[in-house]
């Protein structure tokens, strides 16, 4: 069992949809990368490049890579399921592209839901989240009913309610504009810091304004 992820290690990963074609040269694929826990990194591509596969791959959602994924050096071909949602639930923390929020929910039930599963954030501090970010005279309206840069926020928030050695972000902000990016950044590198968390964000443009990042090309 895992009590906390210390490194993320991609030996030699490739998406197997690319393994018949000829790719750039590339900091992620097909190299021998380790992630550490506490530093923040950003990931940039162009669109196709495999930005959300590689976050799919590190939150175990999908198997299609060759090469090896190890968590803490070993890996993590031998983790069932049941240690993937450990994992989930106190170690990983994921906003994917999609956001996957429920459009008939309101943005604080949508919230509510993920903090209610690890009772995590105190329900103050979500509140004092939403009016950071703006959206708190939202907070009874349906999610569906919003702008996709409103949903954004809504799942940057939802995202940080749990505990997490990472936190995977995918183009979190490619709807927010620079203020609201900087509010955002900030809220997501206070609780990583607070926790000493690593951050793996990722970007086709206009990336979320961390500090102190390590860039990477895919």
């Amino acid at each position: 069992m895992i009590d906390k992820v210390e490194t993320i290690e991609l030996d030699g990963m490739l998406p197997r949809v690319f393994v018949s074609e000829s790719i750039p040269p590339s900091d992620v694929w097909k190299t021998s990368l380790v992630f550490k826990r506490g530093c923040r990194y950003l990931v940039e591509a162009a669109s196709g490049g495999g930005k959300s596969s590689l976050c799919s791959y590190i939150y175990g959602a999908r198997i299609d890579y060759e090469g090896t994924l190890k968590f803490n050096g070993s890996d993590v071909s031998g983790i069932g399921i049941n240690g993937w949602q450990r994992l989930r639930r106190n170690n990983l923390a994921y906003l994917p592209q999609e956001l996957s929020l429920f459009p008939e929910l309101t943005a604080l039930q949508n919230i509510q839901l993920k903090n209610s599963l690890t009772n995590h954030v105190p329900e103050t501090m979500i509140e004092e989240w939403l009016h950071e970010l703006g959206i708190d005279s939202r907070r009874d309206y349906p999610v569906g009913r919003m702008s996709i840069g409103q949903q954004q926020r809504v799942g940057i928030i939802r995202a940080v309610c749990q505990p997490f050695d990472f936190i995977l972000l995918d183009e979190p902000v490619s709807h927010l504009d620079e203020d609201n990016n900087r509010k955002a950044a900030k809220i997501i590198q206070e609780v990583a810091d607070s926790q000493g968390a690593g951050i793996i964000s990722t970007s086709v443009g206009n990336p979320l304004f961390l500090s102190d990042t390590i860039n990477l090309r895919l």
